[in-house]
C-alpha cells in the first residue's frame, strides 16, 4: 500500500496529486489571528448536534456545526437551511477566495468538542457542489489529524491541521478520493473547521 504524507512542508503550496489538486498553507493565519477567530466562533455561531442519516439509521452527528451563506444544502437526508453570513467568516471566506481562485457562497461550521467528534471517511461530491467542487478547509484551535485515501490505487495522504491552517481540495480530488477526521483517544481540546463550498 502506497503511503504518502505531505504535512512536513511549512511553506504554502499547491501540490498536484492523483487525480486532484490540494493548496497547504500551515500557518494562513497567525496564532494571535487564529486564536482570536476561534473564540469569536465559538460564542457566535449557533451551534446545533444534528441528526443524519447513515445506512438507513438516524444518527447524532459526532461533532456540532452550523451553516452560513447564500443558499442551503443538502446531505445524509438533512437539510441544512442557510443561515446569515457573519461578519468575520465574510472576511476569511475573502481572503480564501483570492488563493483559490474561486467564489464561494456558502460555509459549513463544524465544532470537535473533543478527541471522540470526528468525521468519517466521505467525499464531498454532493450535486449541488457542482462537477469539481473546490473546497476550502481552514482549521482553528486544537490540532487534529486529516486523512485523505485513494479509492482506486489506495494512495493515502495525512496531514496535520493545525490551528490557523489552510487546506483547499480542487480539481477532480473528490471523485477519487475520501477523507476524514478520525477520533482520537488522546486528550483533544475544541476545534473549529470552516469549510467554504460554491453551492450552484
Amino acid at each position: 500500500m502506497d503511503q504518502l504524507s505531505l504535512f512536513s512542508s511549512a511553506q504554502p503550496e499547491w501540490l498536484n496529486v492523483e487525480n486532484g489538486r490540494l493548496y497547504w498553507s500551515p500557518h494562513f493565519l497567525s496564532d494571535d489571528q487564529a486564536s482570536d477567530l476561534f473564540e469569536q466562533l465559538l460564542r457566535d455561531v449557533p451551534w446545533k448536534q444534528e441528526v443524519i442519516t447513515l445506512f438507513g439509521k438516524s444518527v447524532l452527528q459526532p461533532r456540532l456545526q452550523a451553516w452560513c451563506g447564500d443558499k442551503g444544502y443538502q446531505y445524509s437526508g438533512l437539510t441544512l437551511p442557510a443561515t446569515p453570513w457573519l461578519p468575520a467568516l465574510l472576511s476569511i471566506k475573502q481572503q480564501c477566495e483570492a488563493i483559490s481562485g474561486q467564489s464561494f457562497n456558502s460555509v459549513l461550521v463544524n465544532l470537535y468538542r473533543d478527541g471522540q467528534d470526528s468525521m468519517g471517511w466521505h467525499q464531498d461530491n454532493e450535486v449541488e457542489l457542482g462537477k469539481n467542487p473546490v473546497i476550502a478547509s481552514l482549521s482553528l484551535g486544537e490540532s487534529r489529524r486529516f486523512l485523505l485515501r485513494h479509492l482506486h490505487c489506495k494512495s493515502k495522504m495525512e496531514y496535520e491541521l493545525t490551528s490557523g491552517s489552510l487546506l483547499i481540495m480542487t480539481g477532480e480530488l473528490q471523485h477519487f478520493w475520501q477523507h476524514s477526521v478520525p477520533k482520537t483517544a488522546r486528550p483533544k481540546e475544541p476545534r473549529i473547521n470552516l469549510t467554504f463550498r460554491q453551492i450552484v
